[in-house]
């Protein structure tokens, strides 16, 4: 599962302030409540000479394992000593513990020498906090996605709303099944007919399955792509690294940017290099197969018509019906 350094670094602050705030309230606390039990002073530090006795057993002791055993014993009475004193005086046992946000790691990501649940996710959170600056996750799910905007009339001997129906069957079960070499898909339809909700949807499903995903219209990602190229990075929303390695990468609107001989070699390596890696890509766009082949080479064409699953969705523009 491929995040990105930003997200690994943006995590790890993260957990960094979490552990620092969960000490700094458990120094408060014993410093608060050792106003009224001075003994909790001398208690740690006592416990704080054992520990460096423990360490020097290591180099300096003949008989290390019955030297060590005789120091824990120490530190259990003490500390059942210190539980006495708390509760004697109203307090909870544990008062003095530091309270960390997951008891399983203790606020360092890593659980049994594994990433930690909390660490995962807190990665999803990030994954979707940084979507969510270019598209708007939340609205679009599986459960708001409404087929009943689509006529039942057939058209062209074929049902809008069946033909949606079917669509949204076979997303959701490619959101339930997904992997970074899931095949790749291209929405077609007109313009307002649920191709971006659709995305996103399935966008929604796969961050919380812990995938990576980077989102954009084609003009701003092809935009930004280009002013890396030429070196202008200031305020880049995408990056070539990421685009071409995130687990999954949603290009929206295809047809609808600027059309250069850059942004089509761009396009072209964007589309070649993930189909050659096996990573998944969503294309969407109103324009027809013909359309496409008009306005793109058919390197292009045939590796997107050719190695895409291809959903066309029929209708009337919802957002004007709505």
């Amino acid at each position: 599962m491929s995040y990105s350094i930003e997200v690994f670094n943006k995590a790890e602050e993260i957990l960094a302030h979490r552990r620092e705030q969960a000490e700094a309230s458990a120094e408060f606390r014993l410093e608060e409540i050792s106003e009224k039990i001075p003994e909790l002073l001398t208690i740690k530090k006592k416990l704080g000479q054992i520990g460096l006795s423990i360490s020097r057993v290591f180099f300096e002791s003949s008989n290390k394992q019955a030297d060590i055993e005789k120091l824990k014993e120490a530190s259990l009475e003490l500390q059942e000593q210190r539980k006495n004193l708390l509760i004697k005086n109203g307090y909870d046992e544990n008062a003095l513990e530091v309270q960390y946000t997951c008891s399983h790691c203790k606020d360092t990501g890593i659980h049994n020498n594994r990433i930690c649940k909390c660490h995962t996710e807190l990665l999803k959170s990030i994954e979707r906090e940084n979507l969510q600056k270019h598209a708007p996750l939340d609205e679009c799910t599986f459960e708001s996605f409404n087929t009943l905007y689509y006529p039942e009339e057939p058209e062209n001997g074929i049902s809008p709303r069946a033909k949606a129906e079917s669509i949204l069957s076979n997303c959701k079960r490619y959101a339930s099944k997904f992997t970074s070499q899931s095949p790749s898909i291209l929405f077609m339809g007109g313009t307002g007919l649920g191709k971006t909700h659709l995305s996103l949807a399935i966008a929604n499903a796969v961050i919380d399955h812990g995938y990576s995903v980077e989102y954009g219209t084609a003009q701003n990602i092809l935009n930004d792509l280009s002013n890396e190229n030429f070196g202008r990075t200031d305020r880049l929303k995408y990056t070539e690294e990421r685009i071409l390695e995130c687990d999954l990468l949603i290009l929206d609107d295809l047809g609808t940017e600027f059309k250069t001989s850059y942004s089509i070699a761009c396009l072209y390596n964007i589309i070649n290099t993930r189909l050659s890696a096996k990573l998944p890509t969503i294309i969407s766009t109103n324009f027809s197969q013909r359309e496409l082949e008009e306005k793109y080479d058919q390197r292009i064409t045939s590796r997107i018509t050719g190695e895409y699953n291809t959903l066309i969705l029929l209708g009337k523009d919802i957002r004007y019906i709505k």
